[in-house]
């Protein structure tokens, strides 16, 4: 990854540091975005360098999100919040409520269809709900105004008559729009409302505040395009890998895109993956699996989930993208799902990346490693998901979200958040996979807890020291988390983030 102009004009010395595996603390110099010298205290000198004093203070390499969908991110304050609701009733409380508000309160959301007096709201989750949606109820909550509500997962919505109309879908008689006419419905949602540069630039600062120095964006839109124009407007807080989805695999081809390819002169973008989406959700009840999900006709066409991309189609896009050098990764989740995926990678004799993971059959947790299969996960979905796991996955959850036994099979892990389906912090993933607990709850399974610095070491690309010759991707911290209590893993303090040696985050002087 090129960092040429990443890295600031002058030297950058930093004092009085604490490193991971090194008894006592050092002095770090950082020159040309690299790590240019460690010393004992004093020792290490350069004439014209800025100096920052850590006293003390830890500095570990950054972290990076392995799955973001940073738009959806970005948006997610402007819409109604549902995420708070235990059912289909206080949703209709909820958007009763708001209705008559206008468009530009925080409740509502521009769309590209044309009406800006379309009510949004984002992250219900109605697998637990002890009431069913409707169509007609979410029309009587609304008369006349169009009503689009984004569930927490991103694999459904609930639209009114207005907005299916509006959106062209047809739902389902409880309102609901499941899957691929639901992605295309909210691409159609969305189109045209690009967020601005300064609310990137927030967001972006928000990750930087937390240690951040890297995504993965993973948003169903032109990531290629739209991430250089963003930094040229300044958003330059974050390096990013932009995927492909397979709608503009063609065009990505025929522009000579390979993956790791520098897509500005900052260096900070670079083309990412293929992303194809082969199955749905938990929340959902369409994640792909073996066993039918209790409640549904054990003889309905997805009473085991849904396949969005067969096995053929998607071998057909894992030739394109291999023949022009573009890697690929996979969202599975059930377990029919990652068997299948992990089957064409395998006839393909590809690495690769599979994201999410959640349900894995027993024999295939050695299959990642011997395939080379990085299992991309999001630690924190399993903290929101387990009740609904152990309502819909009865007898399997030994193996959902099952970290510890893809380590011990000798997989390769890379944590992420998902976001907006859980929030841009690295910090929630690292506490959620090392302690499997949340709220002062018991753990769940703690057998598939994760080792500290194995996790550490998942956020951070594999990093787990500073050595000279290394990027200097850092961060400065009040507490090592190798060694700070479980309890307080989900809010420790950054005090500092260094980008190629650039500050994207400074309270040292504050």
């Amino acid at each position: 990854m090129p960092d040429h102009d990443l890295h600031p004009a002058t030297d950058l010395l930093l004092r009085d540091a604490r490193l991971p595996g090194r008894g006592t603390t050092s002095d770090v110099l950082i020159s040309a975005g690299r790590v240019a010298a460690i010393g004992a205290p004093g020792t290490v000198r350069r004439d014209g360098a800025a100096e920052a004093r850590l006293d003390g203070r830890w500095l570990r390499p950054a972290l990076w999100d392995e799955h973001v969908h940073f738009t959806q991110w970005v948006i997610r304050r402007g819409r109604l919040d549902l995420s708070a609701a235990a059912s289909a009733s206080e949703i209709l409380a909820i958007v009763r409520e708001a209705q008559h508000r206008p468009t530009g309160t925080g409740t509502g959301t521009g769309t590209g269809t044309g009406r800006e007096d379309v009510l949004v709201g984002y992250g219900f989750r109605d697998g637990l709900w002890p009431d069913a949606p409707s169509l007609a109820a979410l029309d009587a909550a609304a008369p006349g105004r169009p009503v689009v509500l984004v569930s927490g997962d991103l694999h459904c919505g609930w639209v009114n008559s207005p907005a299916a109309a509006l959106l062209g879908v047809r739902p389902e008689e409880s309102g609901l729009v499941r899957e691929t006419p639901w992605i295309s419905a909210l691409q159609r949602l969305d189109a045209g409302t690009a967020p601005s540069p300064a609310a990137y630039r927030e967001a972006a600062q928000e990750a930087a505040r937390l240690g951040v120095v890297g995504i993965v964006d993973f948003e169903n839109a032109d990531n290629v395009g739209a991430w250089p124009a963003r930094v040229a407007a300044g958003v330059t807080a974050l390096r990013v890998e932009a995927s492909i989805w397979p709608d503009r695999l063609r065009e990505a081809v025929e522009r000579g895109l390979r993956t790791g390819k520098s897509l500005d002169e900052r260096g900070l973008i670079t083309v990412g993956r293929l992303k194809v989406v082969v199955d749905g959700s938990l929340n959902t009840r369409t994640a792909l699996c073996w066993d039918p999900y209790p409640g549904l006709d054990p003889a309905g066409p997805h009473a085991c989930g849904m396949q969005t991309v067969s096995p053929a189609e998607l071998g057909g896009l894992f030739t394109v993208a291999r023949e022009a050098g573009i890697g690929v990764a996979v969202h599975a989740i059930g377990d029919r799902a990652n068997t299948q995926v992990l089957d064409t990678f395998e006839e393909h004799g590809m690495p690769g990346v599979i994201e999410h993971a959640q349900l894995v059959s027993a024999g295939d947790f050695a299959r990642f490693a011997r395939l080379g299969i990085v299992a991309s996960v999001q630690p924190e979905h399993a903290m929101d998901d387990r009740d609904v796991a152990d309502r819909y996955w009865p007898g399997r959850t030994d193996r959902a979200f099952a970290f510890r036994s893809l380590h011990e099979a000798g997989a390769t892990l890379r944590l992420g958040s998902d976001a907006p389906v859980a929030p841009l912090d690295p910090w929630l993933a690292i506490s959620a996979a090392v302690t499997r607990s949340r709220s002062g709850r018991a753990a769940w399974h703690p057998e598939q807890q994760l080792p500290r610095e194995v996790t550490l070491a998942a956020c951070a690309r594999g990093r787990t020291r500073v050595d000279p010759g290394d990027v200097a991707d850092l961060m400065v911290l009040e507490q090592d988390p190798a060694v700070m209590p479980e309890e307080r893993l989900r809010d420790v303090g950054v005090a500092g983030t260094l980008l190629a040696g650039r500050w994207t985050w400074n309270a040292l002087e504050g």
